[in-house]
């Protein structure tokens, strides 16, 4: 039994690793390719694919790629540089704040990339070192999606929890992630008022003066406020909110939804999916939105690639789980449940590999509900599902690099010493010892 554990085992994690390598879907299929090798060579039974969890992401998403082709992402970043720009001095505190609330709101942090180079102009014309609110600003951005009630990872959690016949609220996730984020931020954000040397301290930074063209680099203005904003756009974000509110009202009135075959009420999962669609298809028609520029938007793509490597890595690893659940039980599940914050470590160093919160709960919610963790617990667990700046090659840390023209906000010579290490362990470590406590207390 043993062997047998272990070969398969081996199998997962190298499924998952090549998967990471090639990047993109192939996540999803290798982890499809994971479920033929573990059902036609070892005989396990596959287990049911996260359908509804599919489902619900293909809802959002849509919804949220209406949006941003609607012009409504631009106007809420548009929004969120005012009041950058009205409290200069605050950039270090407020822009990381912004950043997490920005992808509470939309449900992904790919938003942030249009307000990266603001932040940074702000912190220049400041004479703030950019490096203090840039890194805290990309690692809050990730932050916010477990706080977010639109996110692929609290809609997964929110479909796993029900399968699980442990069902949890959507207000039940987000009252435990929600403070526990903002609490983190505002560590790292605090951390970071004082990090580094001032610019005009900074012997690199002085040296690099020297550069006409890098003198010149730094005079350049970067603003999305000359940028005309529609009324459609503001309608757009107007109905987005209304749908998320929707949602919201219905989880916290479950009397206001038809009862189902089975005299309950329809299931959040479901509500989930038509309410998106149905606001979606209001901005649509309010915006006149081509269903072309939709499919083709960043969000859409992003979205859909997480899909897919969900599809493919949660089954396998799921597959995986039910087939050696009794090995685990007997060998693992003593010590994480004397131990079980132990299992935020072991989620934490998936993340740093999987560079998807919702990817990262698919394989490891299974694997800790095989192990007697209850919901609750994972629920407290949530926050280290971020730990993708570990390595700082995500999309918005390389981002924040690029884009700070002072150029201290990097990756160091020795790969883990960059930008984003400090700040993120703080912010990840203080969210998740805050959702911890908080879960213990109110579910």
């Amino acid at each position: 039994m043993a062997a047998m554990f272990w070969i398969q085992f081996i199998l997962v994690l190298g499924a998952v690793l090549i998967g990471i390598r090639k990047g993109g879907v192939a996540l999803g299929l290798i982890g499809g390719l994971g479920v033929s090798v573990l059902v036609l060579g070892f005989r396990s039974a596959p287990s049911e694919p996260p359908i509804a969890v599919m489902l619900i992401i293909l809802a959002v998403v849509t919804a949220s790629a209406t949006l941003q082709v609607a012009g409504g992402l631009d106007y809420l970043v548009q929004l969120t540089e005012k009041l950058l720009r009205a409290h200069p001095k605050y950039v270090t505190i407020l822009a990381p704040l912004c950043t997490f609330f920005l992808t509470v709101c939309c449900g992904t942090g790919h938003a942030v990339y249009a307000l990266l180079p603001v932040i940074s102009d702000v912190a220049i014309k400041t004479k703030i070192r950019p490096e203090r609110p840039m890194a805290i600003s990309s690692v809050a951005s990730q932050m916010g999606i477990t706080a977010s009630p639109v996110a692929a990872a609290v809609t997964f959690f929110l479909g796993f929890a029900a399968k699980a016949g442990h069902p949890v609220t959507l207000i039940d996730i987000i009252s435990v992630t929600m403070p526990a984020g903002i609490i983190g931020v505002l560590a790292a954000a605090a951390w970071s008022f004082n990090r580094g040397l001032d610019l005009d301290k900074d012997p690199e930074f002085q040296a690099r003066l020297q550069d006409p063209d890098f003198r010149k680099g730094l005079d350049a203005d970067v603003t999305t406020l000359d940028k005309k904003i529609s009324t459609v756009a503001k309608v757009s974000v107007a109905l987005f909110f209304a749908g998320v509110g929707t949602i919201i009202l219905m989880a916290s009135c479950p009397w206001l939804l038809p009862l189902a075959a089975d005299k309950k009420p329809i299931p959040m999962t479901t509500v989930v999916q038509f309410i998106m669609l149905g606001y979606g298809a209001f901005i649509l028609f309010a915006a006149k939105v081509k269903a072309k520029d939709i499919a083709n938007s960043s969000v859409f793509i992003a979205g859909m690639i997480a899909v897919v490597s969900i599809f493919g890595i949660a089954w396998m690893s799921d597959t995986f789980i039910s087939a050696n659940k009794k090995y685990l039980i007997d060998n693992i599940g003593i010590m994480v449940k004397m131990a079980p914050w132990t299992f935020a470590i072991a989620t934490f160093c998936i993340s740093a590999f999987v560079k998807s919160q919702a990817a990262t709960l698919a394989i490891t919610l299974p694997l800790g509900l095989a192990l007697g963790l209850p919901i609750p617990l994972l629920l407290g667990l949530m926050p280290a599902s971020y730990a993708y700046f570990f390595f700082a090659f995500y999309p918005s840390d390389l981002a924040a690099i690029n884009m700070d023209r002072t150029g201290t906000t990097r990756i160091g010579k020795f790969l883990l010493n960059h930008s984003f290490m400090i700040p993120g362990l703080i912010g990840v470590g203080v969210s998740t010892v805050v959702a911890y406590t908080i879960s213990q207390f109110i579910l």
